[in-house]
């Protein structure tokens, strides 16, 4: 495969700163959607919430100067779990999880999700593979046609621990909120941004012979603001008909790009919360027993250079775009479950829970691929602003000088999935 050619030099002269037990097999019952659409497949499962005790997390990459950043935290204070009981599931948030809080179906099928990582995982494959057979999900291997692993350049990266990690988050998430999708994962050269964007335009192309070109494409990745981005984001992003979704930070209040992008759909973090009954409010018919608030460290606010989207109307940012535009699970204190055999940094290898805006990034690439194909001339981040009703609404919570509250808001947005007609036209 051929390199695809970015704007090194223009990159380079201004640098980006930085109460039944699901068992396989189990039959989804059945629910409505508002409106009176075809419902959404929804499961009653067992608690997933891990140990009662003090949850601490660190980020799962380093920042570097110039370099972009994986968006994922790990729990620290939970060990990995090399194996588990047979029958049993690990702790965290899993797909009937998932599927549960944000009222999804059990398809996607026919749809590709791209996942724009860096460096290589060397045990994505296999690793996938034990993650869905414990969750009872489907196969999903080259041989079968459901996944496959690319190299941007056409080379095989090096391995960086934080990278694999983040790579394992973003094919498990997918799987989880999309378990019939496509995966492909496009591993960037490294984490500098032309290497990266490198990878998007990958993604958005294809490989023929080996992967159609993605309608869904998530980046669990970011760096701070630049005048240059909204030069270079047309070049990358400005293209009707294709979900580009992206991570809006672990920033507590300070937005991230290409987040910020006015091309690209921002996902904010959110805290799942488990309560016995309805909390008053927006949420108030929602499933039991979940109910979100929004994430404290959710990156959000208003971009100093992205100018506004035209279905954007919030006064939070009057004149410039503001971050965020949906939000879902990315507290580590509520995390997702995760499986590798690759080390982590911390040299640890097995079940673990993690969290961050990029574990909200694939979850909502996932919803989009399940929603369907967008309009070859729509902009699929303008959907969710249009179909609001579809969404729950977050009202309690902040992030830096930000609250949640009735309505759009900067950390959550017009709120989480409320099954999938939010995310079509």
């Amino acid at each position: 495969m051929r390199p695809v050619q970015i704007l090194r030099l223009l990159l380079g002269a201004v640098p980006l700163v930085a109460t039944l037990a699901l068992v396989p097999g189990a039959v989804d019952a059945q629910a409505t959607e508002p409106g009176g659409r075809p419902a959404p497949v929804v499961v009653t499962v067992p608690a997933a919430r891990p140990p009662e005790r003090p949850a601490t997390s660190k980020p799962v990459c380093t920042p570097k100067p110039g370099r972009a950043t994986c968006q994922s935290l790990v729990r620290t204070d939970l060990p990995a779990v090399r194996s588990l009981t047979p029958g049993s599931l690990p702790a965290g948030y899993g797909p009937p999880h998932i599927r549960r809080i944000y009222q999804l179906p059990f398809g996607g099928g026919g749809r590709t999700v791209a996942i724009v990582s860096a460096f290589h995982y060397p045990t994505a494959e296999a690793d996938l593979a034990e993650y869905r057979r414990t969750y009872g999900l489907p196969p999903c291997t080259t041989a079968n046609g459901c996944f496959d692993q690319v190299y941007a350049t056409g080379v095989q990266p090096p391995v960086d621990a934080g990278w694999a990690l983040e790579s394992a988050i973003d094919i498990e998430a997918v799987s989880a909120s999309c378990p019939r999708c496509r995966i492909v994962l496009v591993e960037a050269a490294s984490d500098v941004i032309g290497d990266l964007l490198n990878a998007v335009t990958v993604a958005r192309t294809g490989v023929p012979g080996v992967f159609p070109p993605a309608k869904f494409i998530s980046m669990s990745w970011g760096d701070g603001e630049n005048p240059v981005q909204p030069v270079i984001d047309p070049t990358y992003f400005d293209f009707p008909g294709v979900a580009f979704v992206a991570s809006s930070g672990n920033t507590g209040g300070v937005p991230d790009w290409p987040a910020l992008s006015k091309f690209v759909t921002a996902a904010g973090g959110t805290r799942i919360n488990e309560v016995a009954n309805p909390v008053p409010g927006p949420q108030r018919t929602r499933p039991r027993p979940y109910y979100e608030t929004a994430w404290s460290g959710s990156g959000s606010g208003c971009t100093q250079f992205q100018p506004k989207p035209v279905w954007q109307a919030d006064t939070i940012c009057p004149t410039t775009r503001t971050s965020v535009d949906v939000s879902a699970l990315a507290d580590p204190t509520t995390g997702i479950s995760i499986y590798t055999t690759t080390p982590t940094p911390d040299n640890q290898t097995g079940w673990l829970i993690a969290g961050g805006t990029s574990v909200a990034s694939p979850l909502i690439a996932g919803i989009y691929a399940q929603a369907g194909n967008p309009g070859p001339n729509d902009r699929p981040n303008s959907y969710p602003y249009a179909n609001r009703r579809f969404f729950w609404d977050i009202n309690v919570g902040t992030a830096g000088a930000f609250s949640a509250g009735l309505g759009y808001d900067a950390p959550t947005g017009v709120g989480s999935p409320r099954g999938v007609r939010g995310f079509r036209r």
